[in-house]
């Protein structure tokens, strides 16, 4: 993969006005007391939901586990997904860090062969001017593509226990080192690991940094494993690394929410 995973807004202005449209996905996370009816939406939209569509109830598995294949192959087929038509994802998150995590599902995991990320998320298409409309389209046609998944992609707990590898967490360096944590039981690290916040993907403009300047700043290894509190922004240093033209990392889905489930797991803190 290399830098076509991405999708200026320009290319996507002139997709949606052209005879075949990029099937536009909005991954924004409702914050707060925020509604629907509140914001305004690319044109031509369909709404993903992290929580509800990307995810499955938290439990063992984490704070965002996967869904599983079969519900996930129902989402993408409730929105029309085909391989045949381009799908482009975003948010407004810092990051694009929800929709890092649709694109991982969409492409990585279940195998859609032209999928892409809109560079700068909501804000980049504001910067150039990009209409906004009121509500999102409801879904026009199901689709009858059923993904073949690759759980390569995937590395479970009982994997990374047994074979190792180098782990990459994707969270903020003061999470990583153990200084503080707003989301998870237990602050720090698996062991080993090496931080690689996922903001630095990104230039201050909110657009990734080149494919030359991600290549050289990604850590390299074997068996790299990404992951992050709940395998959500370890997504957007995979996509990194796509966008690099590098070999993709795993993905440990469960992630620290999941780690520090079992007391007998080992944590570390500080800077390694």
């Amino acid at each position: 993969m290399n830098a076509s995973v991405l999708v200026t807004p320009e290319a996507l202005r002139d997709s949606l006005a052209g005879e075949r449209p990029l099937l536009v996905l909005d991954c924004r996370v409702f914050r707060g007391d925020e509604k629907p009816g509140d914001r305004r939406y690319l044109p031509q939209s369909l709404f993903l939901d992290l929580e509800r569509d990307l995810s499955a109830e938290p439990g063992e598995g984490g704070r965002h586990p996967l869904p599983s294949q079969s519900d996930f192959t129902a989402t993408l087929q409730a929105l029309g997904v085909t391989p045949e038509r381009p799908v482009v994802v975003y948010d407004d998150s810092g990051g694009q860090l929800a929709a890092a995590r649709a694109w991982w599902m969409i492409a990585c995991w279940a195998g859609h062969p032209d999928a892409h990320l809109l560079d700068g998320g909501l804000a980049g298409w504001q910067t150039i001017g990009g209409e906004l409309v009121k509500v999102p389209v409801e879904p026009a046609n199901q689709s009858r593509w059923t993904p073949s998944f690759n759980d390569d992609v995937l590395v479970s707990v009982e994997v990374l226990l047994e074979q190792g590898g180098q782990l990459v967490d994707a969270r903020a360096a003061t999470r990583f080192r153990g200084d503080e944590e707003p989301l998870d039981s237990i602050a720090g690290h698996i062991p080993g690991a090496m931080c690689r916040p996922c903001t630095q993907n990104l230039e201050t403009s909110g657009r990734f940094k080149s494919p030359g300047q991600l290549a050289d700043e990604l850590p390299k290894g074997e068996a790299l494993t990404a992951y992050c509190g709940s395998g959500v922004t370890a997504c957007h240093n995979i996509l990194a690394y796509a966008v690099a033209g590098l070999p993709l990392p795993r993905l440990y889905a469960g992630s620290w929410s999941e780690w520090i489930r079992d007391p007998s797991r080992p944590i570390a803190t500080g800077d390694a």
